[in-house]
């Protein structure tokens, strides 16, 4: 696909906090940004890193994963066109706290740190929006920790699986619109592999969903909803 370089006609910035700045300052970013195509499972950036500028995801998918203590990754969250990523270490001028990778052939924008600090010191509405943005992060963040504390892995697996097709959607043969390998599933829900592997196969069973190859297609939703639930 070709990308598009006038930031000031694009529609991906009304969904993010690039929304609230003025036609002057978008006008100045669009000459100072630099668009990528990045390949599935290309790294836009990794944990540890000092980050140079933010990125705005014109299209596509990514994972957001940190390294447990044992090297195992564990995936955070998901994130999809609209997104900003980089903010935080920019704001707060620290490292990146988590890598972000492709999960499909995507377009991004990189937008130099100097013009993103500029913004967030002159424009209050853009420092309200990123900071909104912070703290819905450590909303889930916090969200995340408890479900992996309060729910077991089957139950873990059903709220992803609905979860996964809330933020992704479906394509045009109702599976849900993004690859993720079954080690990536089981890092997503905190568990091994082959646990990742017997439990689809038993959603499978039971008639909650449809596989084909690495898709999924969810087949009862209320009923994946009660296994969230414990029932």
């Amino acid at each position: 696909m070709e990308m598009q370089h006038n930031c000031e006609s694009c529609i991906i910035r009304e969904l993010n906090s690039l929304g609230s700045i003025s036609s002057d300052d978008i006008s100045n970013i669009s000459k100072h940004k630099i668009p990528i195509h990045v390949k599935r499972g290309e790294v836009i950036f990794s944990e540890g890193a000092s980050l140079k500028g933010i990125y705005c995801l014109r299209n596509g998918k990514c994972k957001l994963t940190k390294l447990a203590p044992n090297g195992k990754e564990q995936i955070v969250r998901f994130i999809s066109k609209g997104e900003l990523v980089g903010h935080r270490s920019i704001i707060s001028n620290s490292v990146a706290h988590l890598t972000v990778t492709a999960l499909e052939e995507m377009d991004v924008c990189f937008i130099p740190k100097q013009d993103v600090l500029e913004l967030f010191k002159k424009n209050t509405e853009f420092s309200l929006q990123i900071t909104k943005a912070l703290a819905r992060d450590l909303d889930d963040a916090n969200s995340s920790i408890a479900n992996m504390a309060q729910k077991n892995v089957r139950e873990r697996l059903a709220e992803s699986l609905l979860f996964f097709e809330k933020i992704f959607g479906v394509d045009n043969e109702g599976y849900i619109a993004v690859t993720l390998t079954r080690e990536e599933i089981a890092n997503a829900i905190g568990t091994a592999t082959e646990s990742t592997i017997r439990l689809l196969s038993d959603f499978k069973k039971g008639g909650y969903i449809i596989l084909s190859g690495k898709k999924i297609k969810l087949k009862e939703k209320v009923k994946l909803q009660q296994l969230t639930e414990g029932y």
